[in-house]
């Protein structure tokens, strides 16, 4: 079964420095039919203005992925890491017993666009962790490249879930293929662009909930797409 979850029917947050689009519940968005897919609870579309962000605040118990598709984010936080995060970046900081952290449009007059993550873990109280990586364009190009998995294998990050998070920018017409094993379900998140996931349309913004399929095939429109794809429990 594939459903998809529009991008004009996400809730939405406009702060003025923030706008956002939430595919799932979240703040002061409360849908009761969409509060996450399995493990995976935030994906949040951001767009921060120059010279704004979050300032310091709490978190706990989650594994939260910062991606950024423009612009620059800077991060610090109260285990003494600080970083920009750029397009090719990946983030991840477990929250564990508790984090503090900030996040900032690293530029004063551009904006930064980027989707914010939310995995629930495995267990709760783990120690606090960050870790950020460069995955280069020539590994995604055309196929799935691994980035977060439960077993840091392949070069991913480490997250603390049964669950697989893949890259993929795809050229015009292209087609990739996933196989989902037994009890599996998946999430597409399409990134740009627009494709076609088990012959059902998806544009930028929308999100794919896959179930009860062994096979995915996604295929990107003229004009190629980028997408993340999750694979869950």
């Amino acid at each position: 079964m594939v459903t998809v979850r529009r991008a004009a029917d996400r809730g939405t947050a406009d702060f003025g420095w923030l706008d956002s689009r939430h595919t799932f519940s979240f703040g002061n968005y409360y849908d009761p039919d969409h509060m996450g897919f399995g493990a995976l609870r935030v994906i949040n579309e951001d767009r921060v203005k120059g010279g704004a962000g979050f300032p310091p605040h709490g978190h706990q118990d989650m594994e939260i992925i910062s991606y950024v598709l423009a612009g620059a984010l800077e991060h610090r936080d109260s285990i003494g890491t600080g970083s920009v995060i750029r397009p090719g970046d990946v983030q991840v900081m477990s929250a564990g017993t508790g984090i503090r952290h900030s996040e900032f449009n690293h530029s004063k007059k551009n904006p930064v666009h980027f989707l914010q993550i939310w995995v629930l873990p495995n267990r709760d109280g783990l120690p606090p962790r960050y870790d950020q990586k460069t995955f280069p364009d020539a590994d995604r190009h055309d196929r799935l490249r691994l980035i977060g998995s439960p077993d840091g294998r392949d070069g991913s990050l480490l997250i603390h879930q049964d669950a697989e998070i893949y890259d993929a920018v795809l050229g015009g017409g292209k087609t990739l293929t996933h196989t989902l094993r037994k009890g599996r379900r998946s999430w597409i998140q399409v990134v740009s662009g627009a494709v076609e996931v088990n012959g059902s349309p998806a544009v930028a913004g929308d999100g794919v909930a896959v179930e009860n399929e062994t096979r995915l095939s996604i295929t990107a429109h003229t004009g190629g797409a980028q997408v993340l794809l999750f694979d869950l429990a």
